[in-house]
């Protein structure tokens, strides 16, 4: 499958996930517009896909969505199969991703060292 391909599928299912977020379509009471997608990766054979999610919600918030989109996964790959002309649709895995928390402690510190 060509880079391009995949690259392209990859921000169309980061579109669509995000879209679903916002418009509240998921109805899992743990996921919230504050949660937000940060990067789609794709395996080159378009079946598994690995959406990383991120957001300005404590670490707790950000796992206890995560499984609640994982537990909503199949709803979430029906949405994104109706709006993907794909011959399947990728199976859905999300996980936190905690680097804006680690990237704000990290600033923290070296702001502490400094002063």
């Amino acid at each position: 499958m060509s880079k391009f391909r995949v690259e392209r599928v990859e921000q169309l299912i980061l579109q669509e996930v995000s879209a679903l977020i916002l418009r509240e379509e998921i109805k899992d009471p743990r996921v919230t517009s504050m949660v937000l997608v940060r990067a789609v990766s794709l395996s080159n054979d378009l079946r598994n896909a690995t959406v990383r999610m991120s957001g300005y919600v404590s670490a707790e918030a950000l796992d206890a969505a995560v499984e609640g989109l994982n537990h909503g996964a199949g709803f979430i790959q029906s949405r994104i199969g109706k709006h993907l002309e794909l011959r399947s649709t990728p199976k859905l895995r999300f996980v936190a991703d905690h680097s804006i928390e680690e990237g704000f402690n990290v600033t923290e510190t070296i702001r502490k060292l400094d002063s």
